[in-house]
């Protein structure tokens, strides 16, 4: 990280995945081009994130090549006039974290990770569960990304007096 001054601990780059809407996740196609589109993930512990998609595609083919990705999420953007010298700057809170994907085979799992993406982005439709995946999971692939290391974190932003918090600065 070229700027250590911003730099977050991993619990609160965990917290910046958890809350982004979407997750860019960065893959390598078979032929060696990159492939990165963001995704709508959610995790069961702090090392296993999911996604799900079609049955094939580009997404299994590449990770059926190259299983190593790349997360990255932002949250808290918000372009700024900078408050010492009014130069044109960006506030944000970002995270990235590395892992390997792999297709999930086991269908309890599949549903213990649908269930996941489900609660955290349509809680209040939890009641068409069950039908969905009665009509569904057999034309859903699920994707389970375990990370290999702990995400970092990195943020820019101004306390109420125009002053950068550095150093991890939580006031």
């Amino acid at each position: 990280m070229r700027k250590s001054s911003r730099e977050m601990d991993s619990a609160w780059a965990l917290e910046v995945l958890r809350k982004a809407p979407y997750i860019t996740v960065s893959f390598t196609r078979p032929d060696g081009s990159a492939y990165g589109l963001p995704l709508s993930l959610a995790c069961t512990s702090d090392d296993i994130w999911y996604f799900h998609c079609a049955l094939e595609g580009d997404k299994l083919d590449a990770i059926a090549a190259h299983p190593e990705v790349c997360l990255s999420a932002v949250t808290k953007c918000a372009p700024t006039i900078g408050p010492k010298d009014g130069s044109f700057t960006l506030q944000y809170h970002s995270a990235i974290a590395f892992g390997i994907a792999e297709p999930v085979t086991d269908d309890e799992e599949k549903i213990s990770a649908l269930r996941a993406i489900c609660l955290r982005f349509l809680p209040d439709h939890m009641n068409a569960f069950d039908d969905a995946i009665r009509r569904s999971l057999h034309r859903t692939a699920v994707v389970r990304i375990t990370l290999t290391s702990l995400p970092t974190g990195k943020r820019k932003q101004y306390d109420k007096n125009g002053e950068e918090m550095k150093y991890g600065r939580m006031d």
